[in-house]
C-alpha cells in the first residue's frame, strides 16, 4: 500500500484523531532530488495481498490480491527570502476480489500539500501550510482524524495553518499560529441508534495558540504554550436519543483550553528529546438541558519524543502522546441519559531505521494506542489498537528503487465499536526523476 512504511509513525504521532495539531510538528518530506532541482516526479507500482481490505470483524474477513499505482509530482521554488512548495500524490488501488464479486474494484486517493515560508527579516518568519486528503481506507491517509475503519466514498480532510515566529532577543522568541481543520465523511445515512460517520465526525475546527520560547542553554530550550480550540460538528443529524429529547451532531460541540510546558534538549550530538506536558480543559457547552452530566472536564495532555541517531541515516525514535480524540459512537447511557463525548487516548510508538548496506535499508515501526470513552453508555471502557510494520528498501540507482514489506493491524472490540485484525504484504518498484 502507499507509503506503508511510514503509516504507523504518523498514526502514532497523531493518534486516531488528536484534537489539535501544531505548525511546528509539520515538515515537508523533501527527497534528495528536491535539493538538486526545483521539481521532481516519481511513480510507484506495487503489488499486495490484503487479508481484510474491508476492515471487517474476524470471521467476516474478505481478502484480496491487488496492485497500486501512485504517481507523485512536486515543485519547490527557493527564492531569496521565500520558499514555495507544491506536492500532489495520486493513488489508484485495484482489488481483485471486488472485481470477482462484480463491485467497483478501484479505490482512489488524492493528497495535495502546499507551503509558503517567508522570512520578513532576520527576526520575523511566517509560514502558510495546507494539506488536503481524500481517501477511503485509513491505511491510505495521513489525516489525523482518520477512523481505523474503511469508509466508502470520498472522505475528505483539509488542514490549513498560518504561523508567525518572532525572535525577541538572543534568548527569547514567540510563536503565534492559527489552524483550521475541516472533515467531511461521505457516509451520511444513519439513524438515532446507529448514526452515520458524517453525523458523528464531520466538523469545522478552529485552533489558535501562542507560545513563549526560552533558549536557556545552546542545547536546552523551554517553552510555554496556550491553545484555544473550537470544534463545531456540522452534520446537523440526530446522533442519539436521551431521556428528555434528541441529541444532534452539534450537541458535542467543544471548546478546549490547553496550557502546556515543554522542553527540547540535545543531550548529545546524536540524541535529542522533546517533551510537552499540560492540562486540557474541555467544555461541551452545547449539551441540551436534559443531559445532566457536567459539561466541563479536565484531562492531562502530553507529547514526548526521543530520537537517537547512532550512525548517519540510522536512528531510533520512541514517543508517547496523551490527548482527547473525537469518537465514532454516541451511545447514550440509558440510566443517566448522558452522551458519549470523546475518547482519552494514550499512544506509544517506536521506529527503527537502519542502513544495512549503502543500498539496502530496513525499517521497523510499531504503535500501541489505549483509549477510554468519556461519559455515555461505555464510560471508561477501553479499546486497544496495535500496528506493526517491517520494510526493506533497495536503491538500484538514485532513480530506481524497490521495496518489500509487511504490515499488521489489530483493533480490539468494544461494546460500541467492532474490532478486527488485518495483514498486508507488498512489493513495489519506484522510479524518480
Amino acid at each position: 500500500m502507499h507509503d506503508m512504511k511510514r503509516i504507523f509513525v504518523s498514526a502514532g504521532l497523531a493518534a486516531i484523531g488528536a484534537i489539535s495539531l501544531h505548525a511546528d510538528e509539520y515538515a515537508p518530506d523533501f527527497t534528495a532530488m528536491d535539493a538538486t532541482k526545483p521539481w521532481s516526479v516519481s511513480a510507484t507500482l506495487r503489488g499486495f495481498y490484503d487479508d481484510n481490505y474491508t476492515t471487517s470483524p474476524n470471521g467476516q474477513k474478505s481478502g484480496s490480491a491487488g496492485f497500486e499505482f501512485s504517481p507523485q509530482g512536486s515543485l519547490i521554488i527557493p527564492l531569496q527570502q521565500t520558499e514555495l512548495g507544491l506536492r500532489y500524490t495520486y493513488g489508484l488501488y485495484y482489488y481483485q476480489q471486488r472485481e470477482n464479486q462484480g463491485s467497483n474494484p478501484i479505490d482512489q486517493t488524492h493528497q495535495v500539500d502546499l507551503w509558503v515560508d517567508h522570512a520578513f527579516s532576520q527576526t520575523w518568519e511566517g509560514k502558510i501550510m495546507d494539506t488536503f486528503v481524500s481517501a477511503q481506507d485509513p491505511a491510505l491517509s495521513s489525516a489525523p482524524t482518520a477512523l481505523p475503519y474503511r469508509v466508502e466514498g470520498n472522505n475528505i480532510q483539509n488542514v490549513g495553518t498560518l504561523s508567525l515566529h518572532h525572535e525577541l532577543s538572543m534568548l527569547f522568541s514567540t510563536d503565534l499560529a492559527y489552524q483550521n481543520t475541516w472533515v467531511d465523511y461521505s457516509n451520511n445515512q444513519g439513524f438515532p441508534g446507529q448514526p452515520s460517520y458524517a453525523a458523528m465526525l464531520n466538523e469545522d475546527q478552529n485552533s489558535g495558540w501562542v507560545s513563549l520560547n526560552y533558549q536557556y542553554l545552546p542545547d536546552l530550550a523551554f517553552m510555554l504554550r496556550y491553545t484555544l480550540s473550537w470544534d463545531d460538528y456540522t452534520a446537523n443529524q440526530v446522533i442519539g436519543v436521551g431521556t428528555g429529547g434528541l441529541y444532534y451532531s452539534n450537541s458535542r460541540n467543544l471548546i478546549t483550553h490547553n496550557i502546556s510546558v515543554g522542553a527540547q534538549y540535545s543531550a548529545t550530538a546524536n540524541l535529542s528529546i522533546l517533551a510537552w506536558a499540560g492540562v486540557g480543559i474541555y467544555d461541551n457547552y452545547n449539551l441540551p438541558s436534559f443531559d445532566t452530566q457536567s459539561s466541563t472536564s479536565i484531562d492531562p495532555t502530553a507529547n514526548i519524543a526521543a530520537t537517537y541517531t547512532y550512525l548517519p541515516g540510522d536512528y531510533v525514535q520512541v514517543g508517547l502522546t496523551e490527548s482527547a480524540s473525537p469518537v465514532a459512537t454516541a451511545d447514550v447511557n440509558s440510566k443517566t441519559g448522558s452522551l458519549t463525548l470523546y475518547q482519552e487516548a494514550t499512544v506509544l510508538y517506536a521506529t527503527v531505521n537502519h542502513q544495512i548496506t549503502p543500498k539496502l535499508t530496513g525499517s521497523l515501526t510499531g504503535h500501541y494506542q489505549y483509549s477510554t470513552y468519556a461519559s455515555g453508555a461505555n464510560n471508561g471502557q477501553p479499546q486497544d489498537w496495535y500496528t506493526f510494520g517491517i520494510n526493506l528498501a533497495y536503491a538500484f540507482t538514485p532513480w530506481i528503487s524497490a521495496d518489500v514489506g509487511y504490515n499488521f493491524y489489530y483493533l480490539t472490540r468494544t461494546t460500541a465499536l467492532q474490532g478486527y485484525s488485518r495483514n498486508i504484504g507488498y512489493a513495489s518498484v519506484t522510479a524518480t526523476f
